[in-house]
């Protein structure tokens, strides 16, 4: 799965540990995620649509 949290996460001037923080979730959660090592769970997913204040279309695409 694809995604754009780096980009997300760069525009508001976040971190890994800000995100993560605002999540409930690890640092290391969050850079798996990032480098496509580890899909998020449905909940999960939500928490960051619910974050970044988008769809989770919008963050996470599947592979082609």
């Amino acid at each position: 799965m694809k995604n754009c949290l780096k980009v997300l996460r760069a525009e508001r001037d976040w971190s890994q540990a800000d995100l993560a923080e605002r999540l409930d979730v690890s640092r290391q959660t969050i850079n798996s995620i990032e480098r496509g090592k580890y899909d998020p769970s449905l909940p999960l997913a939500f928490k960051f649509a619910v974050v970044f204040q988008c769809g989770i279309d919008d963050i996470f695409t599947p592979d082609d």
